[in-house]
């Protein structure tokens, strides 16, 4: 009904256009005292005619605007094969102008898609670059083993971290990302990683409780070691006195518990948002809000479900469920 009132509103010019005609004609025939049946009966024969001119009209249009409306949810290419069938003058006007702008959008397309892989192979490139002079550095500062030059390996680490993170964060972007699920010994994963953050262990003083599980999971080693490197160095990052424990429960749940900060609950429904830092975030203000959004784009493309439970001034246990199909 309402495409009807709406085809009515758009053709009123004409409607009102026809009725100034019936009028005229009406008027005409009654100034020369023709009589009533004379002026009625070819009255009704037109009315009748255009009624049903006008439903044959309408329902056209309603045809096409059904159409047109289903169209908008397929390709471009299929678009402009599907107007090729509308052939009034109006329509092939339209069809070109459609065709113009899906012609630019390819190409705009095109340069987009061209523009990101070359910024892509760049940062790889400068990743690469970068990572010469800090695996150089480590080198130097191995040679020593004080204070200073642990707190200085710390803060390399870190910063091979924040250069992975913006290599992470520009491939998840794109749909060529390539994952190799295979079998991986999950208590190797975290032993390496563990062995990487084992400076900040030092430094904070903090505590470590793993008991190996012996498990493996079928999953993408890089890209797991990734999520499970962020949440443990932000466990560190947020534990001041404690400890960190990483335990494997039932069903191949990995959980990683500290005491450190925790989180405010208005804030946990939040935490995977891009961008977002929270309360405590705020109060670190190098918090860039990227990490706990990898983690979950990451598990979502791996089909490992996340979870966060914590509690402010207590701690913060994540919750990785890696007995997920994929």
């Amino acid at each position: 009904m309402s495409f009807v009132l709406q085809y009515l509103r758009e053709h009123s010019r004409t409607i009102w256009t026809l009725l100034l005609f019936f009028v005229i004609y009406t008027v005409s025939f009654l100034l020369y005292h023709l009589p009533l049946a004379a002026v009625l009966y070819p009255t009704v024969i037109c009315l009748l005619f255009g009624l049903v001119s006008a439903c044959q009209s309408i329902y056209k249009a309603y045809q096409k605007h059904y159409r047109l409306t289903e169209l908008q949810k397929l390709s471009d290419v299929v678009i402009q094969s599907e107007l090729r069938s509308y052939t009034t003058t109006e329509d092939q006007d339209y069809r070109k102008i459609i065709s113009h702008l899906c012609s630019e959008k390819q190409a705009m397309e095109q340069q987009m898609t061209t523009a990101y892989s070359e910024m892509i192979d760049y940062y790889t490139v400068w990743v690469h670059q970068i990572k010469t002079p800090i695996s150089s550095m480590r080198l130097h500062l191995k040679k020593e083993d004080t204070a200073l030059s642990r707190k200085l390996t710390s803060d390399l680490l870190h910063i091979e971290q924040y250069v992975e993170m913006v290599l992470t964060y520009l491939r998840m972007g794109s749909d060529t990302t390539d994952y190799v699920f295979r079998e991986v010994d999950l208590d190797k994963l975290l032993k390496d990683n563990i062995r990487k953050l084992r400076g900040d262990f030092i430094i904070k003083k903090l505590n470590l409780q793993y008991t190996p599980s012996n498990e493996t999971v079928i999953t993408d080693e890089k890209w797991l070691s990734f999520v499970i490197g962020q949440i443990l160095s932000n466990a560190l990052k947020y534990t001041k006195e404690g400890c960190v424990s990483i335990s494997v429960e039932h069903s191949k749940m990995l959980c990683i518990t500290d005491t450190g900060i925790g989180i405010a609950p208005e804030d946990i429904p939040r935490i995977f948002e891009r961008g977002f830092t929270g309360y405590h975030g705020r109060e670190h203000i190098h918090a860039s809000g990227l990490g706990l959004y990898l983690c979950k784009e990451i598990c979502n493309r791996l089909g490992i479900g996340i979870d966060v439970v914590s509690e402010v001034d207590k701690g913060t246990t994540v919750r990785l469920n890696l007995n997920q199909k994929h």
